[in-house]
């Protein structure tokens, strides 16, 4: 399922980013790219307003795909992990009796302190 919704994000976002490259800039810096720019490289199929507006509506739809894509990838992957916490993976010791390993260095380092030095 999570392949399956990876594929899909994907060609959202190639078409987004088409999408929005196919879209007529204000300031006219990239005008000489699509065709004389009023056009768009269409050849005067739409005209300029009729195609700002499908650009623009398609430019949402795109964008709200992306969104929920995203959402659901990351809910996706927050159930799917193993546990969530370090206290999670770890068993609860009994009340009265002693961890059968020191928890952390400076318990080593303790429990080092109170054995009788090796013979060198």
């Amino acid at each position: 399922m999570q392949q399956v919704l990876i594929v899909i994000h994907l060609l959202i976002v190639i078409a987004l980013v088409a999408v929005i490259l196919l879209q007529r800039s204000e300031q006219g810096a990239l005008s000489g790219l699509g065709g004389g720019g009023g056009g768009g490289g269409l050849g005067g199929l739409m005209t300029g307003r009729g195609q700002a507006n499908l650009l623009t509506r398609t430019t949402a739809i795109l964008a709200a795909a992306f969104f929920a894509t995203s959402l659901l990838l990351a809910i996706i992957s927050g159930n799917s992990s193993a546990p969530k916490s370090v206290i999670d993976q770890a068993a609860p010791a009994a009340a009265g009796s002693a961890p059968a390993q020191p928890a952390g260095v400076l318990d080593q380092l303790k429990q080092l302190e109170g054995q009788p030095k090796p013979a060198q």
